[in-house]
């Protein structure tokens, strides 16, 4: 089992940054893909960023660019540093990491960002 804590949103301004903090509880990342997802008001739920067990980093055409994902595995911490914010980034983000081998997923119970304009 693994326990996903993620921390960092908030209210911010039209071109201001944030940056989002996912706290595993154990060390996972060297066999779990770690993923970024959003949850806009009345929408499905969009995968934002990736970054592989070797560091690929893969994202989707409207953060690509402005967003950055991160990992630290001393620290058991995935990282998504979102520059150049804008309101229709707005959403809640949530952290996920999925087995390599198994498939299985874990998820965050999600941090809430709001970007006036």
């Amino acid at each position: 089992q693994v326990q996903l804590v993620e921390s960092g949103g908030g209210l911010v301004q039209n071109g201001e940054s944030l940056r989002l903090s996912c706290a595993a509880s154990r060390s996972i990342f060297s066999d779990h893909t770690m993923r970024w997802y959003r949850q806009a008001p009345g929408k499905e739920r969009e995968l934002a960023a990736t970054i592989t067990p070797g560091g690929t980093t893969v994202y989707v055409d409207s953060v690509r660019g402005r967003f950055s994902i991160s990992k630290d595995n001393a620290k058991k911490m995935v990282y998504l540093q979102m520059n150049n914010l804008k309101p229709e980034d707005t959403a809640v983000y949530y952290c996920n990491a999925a087995a390599v081998w198994t498939r299985i997923e874990y998820w965050g119970q999600g941090t809430q960002v709001t970007v006036s304009s």
